[in-house]
């Protein structure tokens, strides 16, 4: 059997995330979580190899490295909120030459 992608599960500070998934892509999953027990002698819980497998794929999708790499100021993200200007008044009695 050829090896499997996914390599070791870092144990890093979870983020709660909440997918659908087809029928297909579950049963799909639960044969690899058992495929890559089986090839490391460790038992997956098939949603932690989501995340995993998520990164994997986008380190290696080229064209979302290479958005990530154009400046930030050429990517459609909103300007943060214009921040209020003080208005300069005189003192009352003296004016400007």
């Amino acid at each position: 059997m050829a090896k499997l992608r996914l390599g070791l599960i870092a144990d890093e500070k979870p983020v709660k995330l909440t997918v659908e998934l087809s029928a297909a892509v579950h049963r799909d999953l639960l044969a690899y979580a058992e495929a890559l027990g089986r090839e490391t002698g460790q038992t997956f819980e098939p949603a932690r190899l989501v995340a995993p497998m998520l990164a994997r794929f986008m380190s290696a999708d080229r064209a979302f490295a290479k958005a990530r790499r154009v400046p930030r100021a050429t990517l459609s993200v909103p300007p943060p909120p214009a921040r209020p200007t003080s208005s300069l008044t005189s003192a009352p009695g003296s004016e400007n030459a």
